[in-house]
């Protein structure tokens, strides 16, 4: 310590450390769920690779030295099984999960189907609304503590052509996720989120050709689309010590986009 400052300095390397502690990543299979489960693994952090199908949820189990778990997180039962589940696979209580789901269909506002919206719901809303509630208990009654990351887009905050359901839902993703930091804050629990710009994910590589793909680099201040890495450094940072007095916020990771003058040079 210094003589104007008794504080004591903390180890900062060591908050970013998730040794013995567990985690659950729900949409790991690709992108930017496959980055955060490997992300956390480096870290320290049990892992348990939470996927639709099953032999994506083994493939980057196996990839990343976790543990594969398959199921459909917008079904309650299912969930209920995850939480039951991950205690069993990683061997006791789990300390934090990300959850990376979601999906655009893109359809003009005048023609959206109620198939379409119902779908938007589930994809994007349902899983956050099933994981925060039946993990939030699981941290209650474990006696405390944990964290939720989700991913939601900078689609909740701007309109986008052809985006209304989507941008809908996850606007509705991020009032979802203050709504359980305050609640649960009591509890030690903390709720965030990370909302992707556009992100140059395995779907995205196969829909962008060149020309688009060059497009979004230079709409981009720091010049380049992001990558899944990117949001995997946002989620470890939020699921980490580091962030232990963050909750009830939504970090933007998009290049600077959604921070520049919309009109370009003057």
């Amino acid at each position: 310590m210094v003589s104007t400052d008794i504080q004591p300095v903390p180890d900062y390397p060591s908050r970013l450390s998730f040794a013995d502690r567990n985690f659950v990543v729900v949409g790991a299979g690709q992108g930017m769920g496959r980055q955060t489960s490997h992300a956390l693994r480096q870290n320290g952090a049990r892992v348990v690779c939470v996927d639709l199908e099953a032999e994506r949820a083994k493939e980057i189990a196996d990839e990343c030295g976790g543990f594969a778990w398959s199921g459909d997180a917008t079904k309650r039962e299912d969930v209920e099984r995850l939480v039951v589940d991950a205690q069993a696979l990683v061997g006791g209580r789990i300390h934090g999960f990300v959850d990376i789901i979601g999906m655009a269909r893109f359809e003009d506002l005048l023609d959206l189907s109620d198939e379409t919206f119902d779908w938007e719901i589930d994809i994007c809303l349902r899983h956050a609304y099933l994981l925060s509630q039946l993990f939030g208990r699981h941290f209650k009654d474990a006696g405390g503590g944990g964290s939720m990351v989700f991913i939601a887009s900078v689609s909740g905050f701007t309109s986008a052509p052809r985006h209304a359901a989507y941008g809908a839902m996850k606007a509705g993703l991020m009032a979802w996720m203050r709504s359980a930091a305050i609640e649960l804050a009591p509890y030690g629990v903390r709720a965030n989120a990370v909302a992707p710009g556009s992100i140059l994910t395995p779907r995205m590589e196969i829909a962008f050709d060149a020309e688009r793909r060059k497009s979004n680099d230079a709409n981009a201040p720091l010049g380049r689309m992001g990558l899944p890495s990117d949001i995997a450094g946002a989620a470890l940072f939020l699921s980490s010590d580091l962030a232990q007095w963050i909750t009830g916020h939504t970090i933007v990771v998009d290049g600077g986009v959604s921070a520049k003058f919309p009109y370009g040079t003057l």
